[in-house]
């Protein structure tokens, strides 16, 4: 999926009276029936509904209930209600108590995967050393679920896949800190007056390791790397071609950040 533009908003289709579409950027379609979210299945889908009930089972609610395969082979899960921000965010979003509570929840997260290692796991994208937890692979707030403002939900776990924390943790920085660079391409999308680097040092706290800036800016300017290549790869098999902008957006990101590290080192070291 374009990790960048996975906004799901709800829309009627003819396919039936009772689906809706659930617009997900460039990834599989996505459907709600009723209280039940369908989607296309992979390999991958097995995996991940047993990490779903791993989750749940060890208190995890905020991610959806695994509901197997429906009569059309689709991967079924339980909806959550709630709102799932777009772009140009709300205002909400960028308070500080959403920062600490995305910061607490993927910490949470990471803690329930442990001991999640089925023998004949498959999974979508490749593990990363050290595969310290589950990682998410694509923690940010538009794969995360709202309500009256609070963070209520994480979704769309398909790109899961064993690796270490301070790699997710990253990530979700880049989206909500945030670092991204489509985050200040205009004045709609309201974060100019947003200090990234503070709010990464209280994403951080609010984890709970005690992961340096040059730590998680150093694993986001790799995972940006990864994410590139995999954009790229996706739109040379004919994949929405938006996503070879994207790529060259992670990648002067990835510049960018990686200088961020070099001053940020300096100053650690004084």
């Amino acid at each position: 999926m374009d990790m960048s533009v996975d906004k799901p908003v709800e829309k009627a289709v003819d396919k039936a009276v009772d689906e809706h579409e659930l617009t997900v950027g460039n990834t599989t379609a996505v459907v709600r029936i009723g209280d039940t979210v369908h989607r296309e299945a992979g390999p991958w889908t097995p995996t991940v509904q047993g990490l779903l009930a791993h989750l749940r089972a060890r208190g995890l609610t905020e991610v959806p209930e695994p509901l197997g395969l429906d009569e059309q082979g689709r991967e079924t899960v339980s909806y959550l209600p709630g709102d799932v921000p777009g772009w140009p965010a709300p205002d909400w979003l960028w308070s500080a108590d959403v920062l600490a509570e995305a910061g607490r929840l993927l910490r949470r997260f990471h803690d329930a995967t442990a001991g999640f290692a089925p023998p004949d796991a498959r999974w979508r994208l490749p593990a990363t050393e050290p595969a310290e937890v589950i990682c998410h692979n694509d923690a940010a707030p538009y794969n995360m679920v709202f309500r009256a403002g609070r963070l209520a939900g994480l979704i769309d776990l398909d790109t899961a896949s064993p690796g270490p924390r301070v790699r997710d943790l990253a990530y979700l920085a880049y989206r909500i800190a945030p670092l991204s660079g489509d985050a200040f391409a205009g004045v709609a999308y309201g974060v100019g007056h947003l200090d990234p680097m503070a709010r990464l040092d209280v994403l951080t706290s609010a984890y709970g390791y005690p992961f340096s800036r040059a730590e998680v800016l150093g694993a986001m300017v790799d995972k940006l790397h990864d994410l590139a290549g995999w954009s790229e790869a996706r739109a040379d098999d004919g994949r929405a071609a938006e996503l070879r902008e994207h790529a060259a957006m992670y990648r002067a990101d990835a510049r960018r950040i990686a200088a961020l590290v070099e001053s940020v080192e300096v100053v650690e070291q004084d």
